[in-house]
């Protein structure tokens, strides 16, 4: 069985928009390096650790689910 090229899409940038939150401001209060939350803002992450995701749901009020999303591949 073939594995199929999926995605995981972050939807960081959407959620800060909505907030009209920046970088630097949401890497402060999550209390990690602004080069991880640009890795995920701009969709390029290739890992994502549990605290991190934690305190960005922290931060956001959300769930894991809110912020990654599985994209299927079109095939």
């Amino acid at each position: 069985m073939k594995i199929k090229d999926s995605k995981i899409k972050c939807n960081l940038s959407r959620m800060m928009g909505e907030r009209k939150l920046k970088v630097i401001d949401v890497a402060k209060s999550v209390g990690v390096h602004r080069n991880t939350i640009t890795l995920l803002y701009n969709d390029d992450a290739q890992l994502i650790e549990i605290a991190t995701l934690q305190k960005l749901c922290e931060l956001f009020n959300c769930k894991p689910g809110d912020l990654l999303e599985y994209v299927p591949s079109e095939e």
